[in-house]
């Protein structure tokens, strides 16, 4: 079987299963497979498919056919020009979230002394994107153990300057202690469960998904905690979930100030900023 043969029968397979971009999803399949890139795919299409490149195609295949998503079967994921690693433990970066490191990249690059914390970092995406960029010290963390093994080893593999800690929201945190608090807390009511994508919500970790019955839970608990923990003048940036922005807005109305909206590229509100 050539490698032509073996993405157009892979497409096949998972269009027929209404598996979304199928073609792209099976070159990305058969590429990790075949420990190669998807150009490679191409300049070799006449190529014969070895037998074991076939039997960890297949399997991939599989897994994807089941839900499990592309990039927990690959363990990669492609975040502001960074290859991160992934799997069920943390949530994949999405594209929008790029926004919010772009708003705290352009806040840093005025505040060069200013001293950032990523709460709820997850894979680690945010802070060692920040600490890249800049050149510079980031602190982060996590309620899960397993999530901040994961960023761990995305620090090690881009050898930023992170430091990562366990804890839940900023309970670990010294008041007046932080100029920059970046976050893309969970904000997913409850009762959306049932409208989710099941590879979403069969996959990837609750803990960084869902917040309550109203959605707004943590993000309460994130702004009274942001409260204590920035010094007067600090910066509070925070993703905002679909149709959150009003609630959001409301649990800042008193004692904020010089509020930011940011859109992402469809126009939702993407990123909330506020100073104390």
């Amino acid at each position: 079987m050539t490698l032509k043969t073996a993405l157009e029968q892979g497409a096949a397979i998972l269009e027929k299963a209404k598996i979304g971009v199928p073609r792209l999803t099976a070159e990305v399949l058969l590429g990790h497979a075949m420990r190669c890139d998807r150009a490679y795919l191409f300049a070799h299409s006449t190529d014969e498919l070895t037998e074991l490149a076939w039997i960890h195609y297949g399997r991939y295949l599989n897994e994807r056919l089941k839900g499990k998503p592309t990039q927990y079967i690959t363990g990669k994921q492609e975040f502001y020009g960074r290859e991160f690693y992934v799997n069920s433990d943390v949530l994949i970066p999405r594209p929008e979230t790029e926004h919010l490191a772009e708003a705290g990249i352009a806040w840093l690059r005025q505040h060069s002394d200013a001293r950032v914390l990523d709460v709820g970092t997850g894979s680690g995406a945010i802070a060692v994107t920040l600490a890249a960029e800049l050149d510079r010290k980031v602190w982060a963390c996590d309620i899960s153990v397993s999530a901040l093994a994961v960023a761990e080893r995305n620090r090690r593999w881009h050898q930023a300057r992170v430091a990562f800690f366990l804890g839940d929201l900023v309970e670990a945190v010294a008041p007046a202690s932080i100029d920059l608090l970046i976050s893309n807390p969970p904000y997913v009511p409850g009762a959306d469960a049932a409208n989710m994508q099941t590879e979403v919500r069969d996959w990837e970790p609750h803990v960084a998904l869902f917040a309550g019955d109203t959605g707004l839970e943590i993000y309460k608990s994130l702004i009274t905690g942001a409260r204590t923990v920035l010094k007067p003048g600090g910066r509070l940036l925070m993703e905002l979930g679909y149709q959150s922005l009003e609630g959001v807005r409301a649990l800042l109305a008193d004692g904020w100030r010089d509020f930011e909206v940011i859109s992402d590229l469809a126009g939702w509100p993407r990123v909330i900023g506020c100073s104390v």
